[in-house]
């Protein structure tokens, strides 16, 4: 599977009512682990909307860290990761996501699919799918 199709996945879980933004992109990067993608969705089912309040981190992002943390039996994760939020920031305008979702002009600063599908890409590319 492509990287694009990978984040295409993500989106579409996302969009299915049935995977929060950081059950989708862990799963859409199951097979970069050797935990199911059951188990990844229960690890990251309290993930979503900046941790249930939009005050923290979005949790696309942190979906991908927490691949990138198994990926790399935690050697090495601080700077990858770090890596992650600074693309994430420059790609989406903010990492919190009460400011992802903040409406201007009528629409979000970077919508839930976008993040996703962000989160997906930045990982790949770091990680060098």
């Amino acid at each position: 599977m492509t990287l694009s199709e990978r984040a295409e996945k993500a989106v579409e879980s996302k969009n299915s009512g049935m995977y929060n933004c950081a059950q989708a992109v862990t799963a859409a990067l199951s097979d970069q682990t050797d935990v199911t993608e059951e188990q990844l969705k229960q690890i990251s089912a309290g993930f979503c909307a900046g941790m249930g309040n939009m005050e923290a981190t979005c949790g696309a992002l942190i979906g991908a860290g927490m691949i990138a943390g198994l990926k790399t039996e935690g050697r090495g994760t601080l700077g990858i990761t770090r890596q992650m939020q600074e693309e994430f920031y420059k790609r989406c305008g903010s990492i919190k996501c009460k400011d992802l979702k903040a409406i201007t002009d009528g629409k979000p600063l970077c919508p839930c699919e976008v993040c996703v599908r962000n989160a997906v890409m930045i990982y790949g590319e770091i990680m060098g799918l």
